[in-house]
């Protein structure tokens, strides 16, 4: 062989170090790199499908997993805070507000909360109020629960959210200054309470409980009201419950609304993070009520002896990477199956054109032969 046939010796093996001689990754050299516009696209698109997964996995990463676990309340506690914040379209000296509970004790819940003269019209029209209703199914409709779109757990707050939230110290918001006379009261505040069944209500002045001279008049009756917060346990007003901002109008002066409540403790967990609060579920039954029976607002609660564990966990941060590895992989795989299956259609489909178009060169058309005959 002259030295004109020798062959090109980088054509093969590995030049420079050492170390490349090892190199488990061979590279084309780039006059052996065709680009072509199908390539191209393919990896536009991969890398727009690459773009989505990602954001995804990060997002769903960050949200983490919730699990929800229900066990015996372990824990043995003699009192329970209850939080309320409501508007009665009545007078505040028009109302009595008690706690009567299993054990038999009554609490003068008025003479423990704050009472403010208030307007009606200040907080029908405030934002997030809505009118309380029933669904098709005949259940309470109250903005709060199980939703489908949010699979992580009761309400739109995730976890982290919650417990994050729920260490920022509450505050009371401030009765608003009264625009005309006031017609409304406004009654907010914590009370403690015996966990025990009871019953929260809000009658009229000498009804109810027969005191002298705090009879009312019962043209004066109005059981219209607003409920900002009702919730049982520590005061964390991030939490939405059931009968948050909602708002019910008594048709009647003897109108009787009632609420029954199923009160379940509740810990919510990040970490060693956690918060320990209550949920609840609510049914309604309001009606109009004839002059025997005491009109009024009635929440009647029952405490669970049960405690529901609200964990939320996510992987670490290396289990985190091998998974968008994974994810990356798996499109930069499906993206190079996709342009080869691709590029061999069109390959075949080349190839019959080619063929049909050479035919018809070499031997003529049906036309050309009867042309010549």
């Amino acid at each position: 062989m002259s030295s004109n046939e020798k062959l090109d010796k980088g054509n093969f093996g590995a030049k420079g170090s050492i170390v490349k001689a090892f190199d488990a990754f061979p590279k084309s050299k780039p006059q052996y790199v065709l680009r072509t516009a199908g390539g191209g696209k393919w990896t536009v698109a991969m890398a727009v499908i690459s773009l989505l997964l990602f954001g995804s996995e990060v997002a769903r990463w960050w949200r983490g997993s919730e699990s929800h676990t229900f066990a015996v309340e372990k824990g043995i506690s003699q009192s329970m805070q209850i939080n309320l914040d409501a508007v009665v379209k009545m007078a505040c000296g028009d109302l009595d507000v008690n706690v009567q509970d299993a054990s038999g004790d009554r609490i003068l819940a008025a003479t423990r909360l704050q009472l403010d003269q208030t307007s009606w019209s200040q907080w029908a029209n405030a934002k997030g109020v809505h009118q309380l209703g029933l669904d098709k199914e005949g259940r309470i409709i109250t903005g709060a629960g199980w939703h489908a779109q949010h699979d992580e757990g009761f309400g739109e707050e995730h976890i982290h959210d919650i417990v994050a939230l729920g260490k920022k110290k509450a505050k009371w918001a401030k009765t608003p200054t009264v625009r005309g006379p006031p017609d409304s009261c406004r009654i907010f505040g914590s009370l403690e309470l015996n966990k025990v069944q009871g019953d929260f209500h809000i009658t009229a002045r000498g009804h109810g409980y027969i005191e002298a001279g705090k009879h009312l008049d019962h043209n004066m009756f109005n059981f219209s009201h607003i409920i900002s917060e009702l919730s049982f346990g520590p005061f964390y007003p991030s939490l939405v419950n059931p009968l948050d901002r909602t708002v019910h109008h008594a048709g009647f002066n003897f109108y009787k609304f009632q609420y029954f409540l199923s009160v379940v403790p509740t810990v919510y967990s990040v970490g060693s993070s956690s918060i320990a609060t209550n949920q609840y579920a609510v049914t309604e039954q309001s009606k109009p009520v004839n002059e025997r029976t005491i009109p009024g607002i009635f929440v009647k609660y029952d405490i669970e002896p049960v405690l529901l564990s609200i964990r939320e966990s996510r992987d670490g941060i290396f289990v985190f990477l091998v998974k968008l590895i994974n994810v990356l992989s798996g499109v930069l795989v499906a993206s190079h199956w996709g342009y080869t299956l691709t590029d061999w259609v069109k390959e075949i489909f080349n190839r019959k054109t080619r063929r049909a178009s050479t035919i018809d060169g070499v031997l003529g058309t049906a036309d050309d032969e009867d042309d010549d005959e």
